[in-house]
């Protein structure tokens, strides 16, 4: 049997870089829970093409290769920096170089990160409605973290991980079959 594929987008060009590790926290947790397959990415993975490309065909093989496992993907975990209130305009581009059959049914867990709590809002009122348009199943609860929920890149507030244990639990609805393996890791 193949692993499902779990893949993690960070709509940021930052290294290091908040989003990109709570992105990658959050797929550790689904992977050992689900034995999912996970890859992550962040826009630098995605390569200078994204800046200069109108059109997916415009892309190098790198920023389509990104694009291919994201949209190849069993399960997605996105992940953007709050920028004034939004998610940046390149992270956006990438998402639009996506045809939106490739990405419906298929569940995302969505995530930002800010620095404080007036961007909170960010993943219900632009990235909940962004994937909404390409009938992708968001998972109902969204995952933003401020810079105080981090301590060197790292996860580490208690109200943060309770939450993204609330969403990995919800990705159980999509892979039943690893159901057992959740109830085992409790």
């Amino acid at each position: 049997m193949v692993a499902p594929k779990l893949v993690g987008i960070a709509g940021s060009f930052n290294r290091p870089s908040k989003t990109y590790a709570l992105v990658q926290h959050v797929a550790e947790l689904a992977s050992s829970h689900y034995a999912f397959e996970s890859k992550i990415y962040d826009l630098h993975d995605v390569g200078p093409s994204l800046g200069t490309s109108l059109w997916r065909k415009d892309l190098d093989d790198q920023a389509r290769r990104v694009i291919d496992d994201i949209v190849s993907a069993d399960a997605l975990i996105i992940g953007s920096p709050t920028y004034k209130g939004s998610y940046p305009g390149l992270f956006k581009h990438l998402i639009d170089l996506i045809d939106p059959h490739e990405l419906r049914a298929k569940p995302i867990i969505i995530t930002a990160t800010g620095g404080g709590d007036r961007h909170a809002l960010m993943v219900e009122h632009q990235l909940r409605p962004l994937f909404g348009f390409f009938m992708s199943h968001t998972l109902p609860t969204a995952v933003y973290a401020s810079d105080r929920d981090f301590t060197d890149y790292k996860v580490s507030s208690e109200p943060l991980s309770k939450r993204i244990d609330e969403v990995i639990g919800e990705l159980a609805t999509f892979f039943p079959g690893a159901t057992a393996l959740l109830a085992a890791a409790e």
